[in-house]
């Protein structure tokens, strides 16, 4: 069993209403932008396919970079 752990998405609403606390989300996050939903289902289609067939067990982070420790 393999498990996608996505961070937070940029949504349509989030797009209209662009606010001071999702500017904030943002630059705390390595990458400094949200993800997708196509970037979410891309892990999950990868995790689904013959390409991961030998991976099991798996916690993937799909957080641009989110949870990595801060150095």
């Amino acid at each position: 069993v393999n498990q996608v752990a996505p961070g937070w998405t940029i949504s349509d609403r989030d797009r209209e209403n662009h606010s001071e606390r999702n500017e904030g989300y943002e630059k705390s996050v390595p990458l400094r932008r949200r993800g997708t939903d196509q970037e979410i289902a891309n892990a999950v289609a990868f995790l689904a396919s013959d390409l991961a067939g030998f991976i099991t067990g798996v916690y993937l982070p799909v957080c641009g970079g989110n949870v990595m420790p801060r150095i």
